[in-house]
């Protein structure tokens, strides 16, 4: 049944969605959500994504329809939080260009790491207490969770993996996750992750807005990711006790607290809702390009957006550079020297940065700032100034992504020190760059 269910997702993006599980036909009461008796004697539960009196366009609510109720639990208590931190004063602010190395992964051989072990905060800014910002982690495991799972009570989680396959059981089913994908996990929702060899990835949490597909404009009713695209897993559930006791694990405040109960969280029998988890594969995204001159803004890559109070302007956009033709005339192509109102982390699921092609390295990340210039490095700026401009595959076998935000962003101790894996020669990239201005230099005659 497993493996059967890894095959079924139900496609499109914020759809209103009813599943059941296939062993208990019948389990969704019919026209209404709480009867007074359910179907199979199953609790019924509302998740609420949103306040009760949004508007319906962003009204997000799921009803869950389950063996036991997600309120019978032991008291949380408090429990380490290793390097996962919501502290942004911990060090000195650093305006730098920041570059950091692949990221270790702990060998199975040497040390279990599981999905919440592996977590470690890299930078992030704002508050979960007034839910208004964000924080980019890092996860590095080698082993699955047993018997445990994992709450995030306050943000809405990007998790992009970058080397190994991630299976996510959620209240609401099942997804296999890989490199080359992303998934979501809305706010308030359990999960666990299982992996099958040495795993890292990233992760992008949004403290308050749900993530959108970003307007189209003048594009158009098609294009970028396509709502068809995304897939919402099936009702799939388990009728199992642990003597020992499943740990439910609460990130709350910015800080973790665990609890025990003897059932599996992941009792849900049949749901139906537009509040989900889901997945998307970054290949079926429809790239926009120029086809005449000049090097449109990163804006036109923009997978998913979760948007401030302020029109335009994101708390947190995903944006991907994947495979795509380059023919614009009479332009430099790859990315242009820069400077942003917004901060700009990158990571490297697979090949090689165009901008960059030595030092970004996979499993790697930089950071840009506010307001930090950046741009292509020497052997970049100096090979496609003289390149020969005719039609060309751009990031063949290459996907690069960066999480955009209007916060500036503070970087963790782990970070900055910790991790021993920033890149502090990342500025000589830079220093080679010499002047080609000639004060004597003439349009040529047509």
């Amino acid at each position: 049944l497993a493996e059967d269910l890894l095959r079924k997702y139900m496609s499109g993006f914020g759809n209103e969605f009813a599943s059941e599980d296939s062993r208990c036909p019948g389990s969704l009461p019919e026209g209404q959500n709480n009867p007074q008796v359910c179907p199979y004697g199953l609790y019924a539960e509302q998740l609420s994504g949103s306040a009760f009196t949004c508007p319906r366009s962003t009204n997000k609510r799921s009803w869950l329809y389950r063996i036991l109720p997600s309120v019978r639990h032991k008291p949380f208590t408090p429990m380490s939080c290793g390097d996962l931190t919501e502290s942004w004063n911990e060090v000195e602010p650093d305006p730098n260009q920041l570059r950091w190395k692949p990221f270790n992964i702990p060998k199975s051989s040497e040390k279990k790491v599981d999905f919440i072990s592996g977590l470690h905060t890299v930078c992030g800014a704002g508050d979960s207490k007034s839910r208004n910002g964000i924080a980019i982690h890092m996860y590095t495991c080698n082993t699955s969770m047993i018997d445990n799972t994992f709450l995030i009570i306050i943000a809405i989680c990007v998790s992009v993996p970058q080397q190994g396959e991630t299976l996510i059981t959620t209240e609401f089913g099942k997804m296999m996750v890989e490199p080359n994908e992303i998934c979501v996990i809305q706010q308030g929702m359990r999960f666990s992750v299982d992996v099958f060899r040495e795993t890292r990835g990233y992760i992008l949490e949004v403290f308050g807005a749900h993530f959108e597909l970003p307007d189209l404009g003048p594009i158009g009713a098609n294009g970028l990711a396509n709502p068809r695209d995304f897939q919402t897993p099936v009702a799939w559930y388990e009728d199992r006790t642990v003597a020992t006791g499943y740990t439910i694990v609460n990130k709350y405040q910015g800080k973790l607290f665990s609890c025990q109960q003897d059932f599996s969280p992941f009792n849900v029998v049949a749901w139906h809702g537009n509040y989900t988890p889901y997945k998307y594969n970054l290949e079926n995204f429809m790239v926009i390009n120029c086809v005449a001159f000049d090097h449109p803004d990163p804006s036109i890559f923009t997978v998913l957006t979760a948007k401030s109070t302020r029109p335009g302007v994101a708390i947190a956009d995903f944006v991907i550079f994947p495979p795509r033709w380059g023919v614009a005339n009479h332009t430099f192509r790859p990315p242009y020297y820069h400077r942003n109102c917004m901060s700009e982390f990158m990571g490297l699921i697979k090949g090689h940065y165009e901008a960059k092609e030595e030092g970004f390295q996979p499993g790697g990340a930089s950071l840009h700032s506010i307001m930090t210039p950046h741009g292509p490095d020497v052997d970049c700026f100096e090979k496609n100034s003289t390149a020969v401009l005719k039609p060309e595959r751009v990031a063949e076998g290459t996907m690069a992504f960066m999480f955009e935000s209007s916060f500036s962003m503070a970087v963790t101790k782990w970070g900055l020190d910790t991790c021993h894996r920033l890149d502090k020669s990342y500025y000589k990239c830079w220093e080679a760059l010499k002047s080609h201005f000639n004060p004597n230099w003439k349009p040529s005659s047509k």
